[in-house]
């Protein structure tokens, strides 16, 4: 994959503009060490009331987990993201206890707080030379009793972490989609005083 041709409509940082998802990966081993910098990274995200209620269960290609958390994904994840480097599983906490409190409560943004952790995930893997490919397609039901996740955290996502690879190992309708994705004029998505799109 060649360099990205993205353009911001106003200045950013490059990271930003460098960081996609990619379907074709190296398989290539991902030293754990290599993989905790990146969960390290989204450890700092920023969440209500500090409750960080992001969680990840994580395996690495060629280790005892990988199987089980690969079996989670749907059928489609799975063709592609058995080439990943390390596979995570993104979960959050429904629950939490505010400072000065003793007792646990509803926490309304678990799932906003934790999309940010992924977020910091993914800059980060990027910054290292690696890529984090969001996925929705698993089955939460089976990632729950798979995974031993018990009641009141919340299955989010699932994350294949990789070096980008070859498309043309891809099946031919994934390697028309193997580019850097665009995005929408910020027009689209940013309305001053009031909701207007």
């Amino acid at each position: 994959m060649g360099k990205h041709t993205r353009k911001a409509e106003h200045p950013i940082s490059e990271i930003f503009l460098e960081r996609w998802s990619p379907r074709a990966f190296t398989g290539e081993e991902i030293p754990e060490a290599a993989l905790l910098t990146i969960l390290e990274a989204a450890r700092w995200a920023p969440s209500a009331y500090n409750m960080q209620p992001w969680r990840f269960i994580y395996a690495r290609k060629g280790t005892a987990h990988w199987d089980r958390l690969l079996a989670v994904l749907n059928e489609f994840n799975q063709s592609w993201a058995r080439s990943a480097s390390a596979l995570i599983v993104v979960v959050s906490a429904e629950n939490g206890t505010p400072p000065g409190k003793d007792q646990a409560v509803p926490n309304a943004s678990h799932s906003f707080d934790t999309g940010a952790a992924w977020g910091f995930l993914a800059l980060q893997a990027s910054l290292e030379g690696w890529q984090a490919h969001g996925m929705a397609g698993i089955d939460r039901d089976k990632a729950r009793a798979d995974l031993g996740v018990p009641a009141g955290y919340r299955i989010e996502a699932a994350v294949a972490i990789g070096k980008p690879g070859d498309k043309s190992t891809l099946p031919e309708a994934l390697q028309a989609r193997e580019v850097y994705s665009p995005r929408q004029p910020l027009a689209n998505i940013v309305a001053e005083g009031r909701f207007s799109f």
